[in-house]
């Protein structure tokens, strides 16, 4: 006879799946949904079910949006000769925090790392390049992280991007090294973005 109900152990497993959730807290959420009202629950697997069904990636940036093409590219008010190229869609979200940048983006999803057998190939390195031969992009700004992949990836793409005679620039060191961008406060952020410098 088992001591946890089925449904009660396999929902622990599957918040224990989630990155930074370990057992104990999986079984804190656990306990809290079944303490928790009746609408509450079934609100968090309508919005898990809804991510699920309505966010696609931008066919311009490959962020994630709910309409296509995202209200970012969409904006007519942006600056379109600047594109802030970053790993992830909540690099977009961070950038987007400071209110500094007002430019499009490009989202890779990931970032070169030889040693996870993640190259070019496997990001969206191809898009932006053809992105970028449409010529209205005057400069590249490469916010990837301030790591060893991130810079990997900041220094491949400036090889690429340097034969169309387009302008590349990194955020300013200012990040921690080793950190990511989603976790950087907005005044790390908006400091960086000022303080962009050629590759």
């Amino acid at each position: 006879m088992r001591a946890i109900p089925e449904p009660v152990s396999r929902l622990i497993d599957e918040f224990s799946r989630l990155p930074g959730v370990g057992p104990k807290t999986a079984s804190r959420l656990t306990f809290y949904l079944l303490r928790a009202p009746e609408e509450q629950p079934l609100a968090l697997a309508d919005a898990i079910r809804q991510l699920r069904e309505r966010i696609v990636l931008c066919s311009t940036c490959y962020n994630i949006t709910v309409e296509d093409p995202c209200s970012i590219c969409a904006n007519q008010a942006r600056d379109r000769s600047t594109v802030c190229v970053v790993e992830e869609p909540l690099d977009v979200l961070a950038i987007e925090r400071t209110g500094e940048y007002h430019g499009l983006y490009h989202v890779l999803h990931g970032a070169i790392s030889p040693m996870e057998g993640v190259g070019p190939d496997e990001l969206r390195v191809r898009q932006l390049m053809e992105r970028l031969k449409l010529g209205e992009i005057k400069e590249v700004l490469v916010a990837t992280n301030p790591n060893l992949e991130g810079e990997a990836t900041a220094m491949y793409l400036a090889r690429q991007i340097a034969p169309l005679g387009i302008r590349v620039t990194r955020l300013a060191r200012g990040l921690p090294v080793g950190g990511d961008l989603e976790y950087a406060d907005a005044v790390t952020l908006t400091q960086a973005l000022e303080g962009r410098r050629e590759m």
